[in-house]
C-alpha cells in the first residue's frame, strides 16, 4: 500500500510551494511549483516508484506557517518544521549540516565537506546537496562556490540568490 502524502500549495514571494506531508505530520519534500517533477522524482528515489500516493489537501498548519514566518524575516522558523528524511545516511548528515549552516553565512561545499571530517568529500555534499527534497527548509541554497560563486540550485539562481539576499538582509537587522 503506498504511503498515501498530502501536499498543499502556499504562495511565496519568488513562486508557489509545494508542501508534502505525511499523515504523522512530518513534511516528506517541498519545493517550486515549477519544479513538480522533480519533487516526485526525489520521492520515488527514497520511497519507491509505487510507494507513494500525492493527495491534495491541507498540510498540517505548523509547516505553512513557519513557511510564512520564514518568508516575513523571521529565519530561524525553517527549524520549527520536522522532517522525515528517508535518504542515505551520508545525506542525511549532509542534510543536518545544511540545516546548521547560520542563515546570511553561505559556506562553501568544501567547508561543510571539512565540517563534516571528511576533507575530500566536497562532490559528495554536492550530490547529496542536489539530492535535498526539502527545498528552502533544509536550506541547500546556502552552499555556494568556493569562491562565492552562486552554484546550481533547483529553483533556479535568481531564486538563490533572493534567499540569500533576504536571509543577509533579516539576519543584519536582527
Amino acid at each position: 500500500m503506498p504511503e498515501r502524502l498530502t501536499v498543499e500549495r502556499i504562495p511565496t514571494p519568488i513562486g508557489d510551494m509545494l508542501l508534502a506531508a505525511d499523515a504523522d505530520g512530518f513534511l516528506r519534500a517541498a519545493d517550486f511549483t515549477d519544479c513538480e517533477d522533480r519533487l516526485e522524482r526525489l520521492l520515488a528515489r527514497r520511497l519507491g516508484a509505487g510507494g507513494f500516493a500525492l493527495a491534495p489537501g491541507t498540510v498540517p498548519v505548523a509547516i505553512p506557517g513557519a513557511m510564512r514566518d520564514y518568508f516575513a524575516g523571521a529565519l530561524a522558523a525553517l527549524g520549527r518544521i520536522a522532517v522525515k528524511t528517508d535518504g542515505t545516511p551520508f545525506q542525511r548528515t549532509v542534510w543536518q549540516a545544511l540545516r546548521e549552516i547560520p542563515p546570511g553565512k553561505p559556506l562553501g561545499y568544501g567547508r561543510l565537506a571539512e565540517r563534516l571530517g571528511k576533507p575530500q568529500a566536497a562532490r559528495a555534499v554536492g550530490h547529496a546537496n542536489g539530492a535535498n527534497p526539502f527545498c528552502v527548509v533544509v536550506p541547500c541554497h546556502r552552499l555556494v562556490g568556493a569562491d562565492g560563486a552562486l552554484t546550481g540550485y533547483s529553483g533556479g539562481t535568481g531564486r538563490k540568490r533572493w534567499l540569500l539576499e533576504h536571509e543577509a538582509r533579516h539576519t543584519a537587522s536582527t
